[in-house]
């Protein structure tokens, strides 16, 4: 089976993150390295926080500065190949805001896949109409046209393509809560389809999915996340928010998080009550 290909947002911050170690381990100071390359302390902070895309010359002096070998030039130069390359989330950059850019990039590397869903069902689940409708609700409040619309289906459903469907997925684990399964979006038809499709889903062998029921006990009370954890760098965690979200980094806190969805997991019914529940409901929207 073919390997999944190596994400330039994912690499891009793995160089960054590389930088920053070689520095730590010399026991230098951003503002020393500048010093002695003659750069500001600014720039070397932007290439290690992977807002600045360095040039090969610029990873070339940084590596004689933290007398890197040859064997660690070239995989930091294979970084930065692999972080200039183009993911087909780029294609939609204007049409979706920039930290969800950034998501999608992150998951097209991930290897855990971890989601909070307490009002509508996850976008790597969503069916063609059912995001039509989620999308389509969000006009009340932002300006979106209709090809906008069109652009941020298309978008989710790539996006499904690519994460859900891809050589080597991540393993998906998806607790949501009841009331998704109850709020309708669309018509009943769109309703039945998407429960339908949730049922499908939920036997692929890298999915799972829970649902936390109305009559239990609520153990958290926070909005939607995604937890990612990848094979060669740290955990990142995307908030969601009325017009799009947050990529959070601070390590701390992405660990008070992956503790959160633990919580929330433990209190859902497990894989086999939640198909049960599911279809009950499904059969309710008939």
């Amino acid at each position: 089976m073919a390997r999944k290909p190596a994400s330039p947002t994912v690499r891009r911050l793995k160089l960054g993150q590389e930088l920053r170690l070689l520095r730590e381990r010399n026991n230098l100071t951003g503002t020393m390295v500048a010093r002695r390359l003659g750069w500001s302390p600014s720039k070397v902070s932007r290439i290690e926080s992977s807002k600045t895309m360095p040039s090969a010359a610029d990873i070339e002096a940084l590596a004689r500065v933290f007398s890197a070998d040859d064997d660690k030039l070239e995989e930091l130069l294979s970084l930065l190949r692999d972080a200039d390359q183009r993911g087909w989330w780029e294609d939609y950059e204007g049409s979706l805001p920039e930290e969800t850019i950034t998501l999608f990039g992150l998951e097209a590397e991930a290897i855990a896949h971890r989601s909070w869903e307490p009002q509508v069902v996850s976008g790597l689940l969503q069916t063609d109409d059912y995001a039509r409708g989620v999308i389509e609700a969000s006009r009340a409040i932002s300006r979106i046209t209709q090809t906008g619309v069109r652009k941020r289906v298309e978008a989710r459903l790539d996006r499904q393509q690519y994460v859900l469907h891809r050589p080597e997925p991540p393993e998906m684990i998806v607790v949501m809560d009841e009331s998704v399964l109850l709020r309708r979006i669309g018509d009943p038809a769109v309703m039945r389809e998407q429960l339908g499709h949730l049922l499908e889903v939920s036997v692929l062998p890298h999915v799972s999915i829970q649902v936390l029921p109305l009559d239990g006990e609520h153990p958290i009370n926070t909005g939607g996340f995604i937890h990612l954890s990848f094979a060669d760098l740290d955990d990142a965690l995307y908030l969601e928010s009325l017009y799009g979200g947050r990529i959070v980094e601070d390590l701390e806190l992405v660990a008070d998080y992956e503790l959160a969805f633990e919580q929330l997991r433990s209190a859902a019914l497990s894989e086999d009550e939640s198909r049960i529940l599911i279809q009950r409901r499904l059969m309710q929207w008939r």
